[in-house]
This record gives C-alpha cells, sequence and structure tokens, in this order.
C-alpha cells in the first residue's frame, strides 16, 4: 500500500504568504514555499506542501485563525515565520508587541501544537530585519533582538528545528549588498527567498531523502 505525503505546512505572515491567495497554481505564493515544492518534487520527496501565510500577521492574528490554518490541517511537519509584523506595527503604526507579550503568544500556538497535533516536526524560523533605510539601522537592536532570541529558546524548549534567518540574511547582505535580499528591509528578494528555501531544505529535506 502506498504511503501518503507528508503534510508540510508552512503559516506566518507575508513572507510566507507571497500571494498565495490569488495564486491559482496550488495556492502555494510566489515565494520561499513554492521553491521547497518545487525542490521536493525535484527530489521525488513524498511531500504535499501546503501554505497558510496570511500577509500584515502578527503573533496576535496567528493565534486567531490558529485552529482552522493549522489545526485543522492536521500537519506532519509545521513550519512557523512570524515575529516581522510584531516590530514593523512598532514604527508604522505605534502598536508595539513587547518581548513579553511575543513569547507568551507564540507559547500559546506551540501549547497548542503540542496538546492537539501529532508531529513528525516542528520547524522555527527567525524573523529578520535587514536595514534599507536609515531609520531602519536601530529596529533589530531596539526591538527584533529580543522576539528572535525568544524564537530560539522557544526552538530548544519544543525539541524544534531552528532556522536563524536573521543570521542568514545579514550574512548575505554583508556579501551581497542589503538589495539582493530584501526589497523593503523585510520582503525577500526572489534571492532572498531562495536563500530561505535552501535552508530549510538543508535543515529538514534530508528526512525525505
Amino acid at each position: 500500500m502506498t504511503q501518503p505525503p507528508t503534510i508540510a505546512l508552512f503559516t506566518g505572515d507575508s513572507i510566507t504568504d507571497a500571494g498565495r491567495r490569488t495564486d491559482p497554481h496550488g495556492h502555494l505564493g510566489a515565494g520561499y514555499v513554492r521553491r521547497i515544492s518545487e525542490m521536493a518534487e525535484a527530489a521525488a520527496a513524498p511531500l504535499r506542501v501546503v501554505n497558510t501565510g496570511v500577509g500584515g500577521d502578527r503573533t496576535t492574528e496567528l493565534l486567531a485563525r490558529w485552529s482552522t490554518d493549522v489545526i485543522e490541517c492536521r500537519p506532519d511537519v509545521l513550519t512557523v515565520l512570524v515575529g516581522v509584523n510584531d516590530m514593523w506595527r512598532r514604527y508604522d503604526a505605534s502598536t508595539p508587541t513587547s518581548p513579553e507579550e511575543f513569547e507568551a503568544n507564540y507559547r500559546l500556538l506551540l501549547d497548542r501544537v503540542r496538546n492537539e497535533l501529532d508531529l513528525e516536526q516542528l520547524v522555527l524560523m527567525d524573523p529578520f530585519v535587514v536595514p534599507i533605510r536609515a531609520d531602519q539601522a536601530h529596529w533589530f537592536e531596539e526591538d527584533l533582538k529580543a522576539k528572535v532570541e525568544i524564537v530560539n529558546d522557544l526552538a530548544t524548549q519544543w525539541e524544534a528545528v531552528h532556522i536563524p534567518l536573521h543570521e542568514l540574511f545579514t550574512a548575505k547582505a554583508d556579501e551581497s549588498g542589503p538589495h539582493s535580499v530584501v526589497e523593503d528591509g523585510v520582503h525577500p528578494t526572489p534571492d532572498g527567498h531562495d536563500l530561505i528555501a535552501r535552508a530549510w531544505w538543508r535543515s529538514v529535506g534530508p528526512r525525505f531523502a
């Protein structure tokens, strides 16, 4: 009997969304999730990729849709990338998310995963910022750094695969320039999406070989 494919679900904000809600070709979007799906297909990996990212989401909005967009999908592998808007809203709308609130929200998400799903693998990816404008230069130290540290700590506590995207994007920006990986500080260029996809596949893909 043929085994059913492993369901790999990706959720988060616009970086994951990448236009998937208007994408007629599998609703995967044009970003890193589609690239991972293509990698899986090229490797003949038994993987069914699902994207439930929603542009603009913070941890608060992710909590509100967690039942329908994650729990009810019954994924085998769950990847979460959230936190950019928890930072961004501080600067464009004066509605900050404190580290304490960010951690509390994220823990609620992961508690539900632990209690309601039987995952093969949990993957947590760091939010990232690569300054393009002068006013973004302090965003990491002033806000996002604490959130990245929280994601790192939660990945350890939940025995999740941790993908340090902020480090990867910073290193690539130092090598090739910020505009090589981000358009506006947080939204990846095509090369930025490739960077995420390759990092995920290196960390998780071997299990499907």
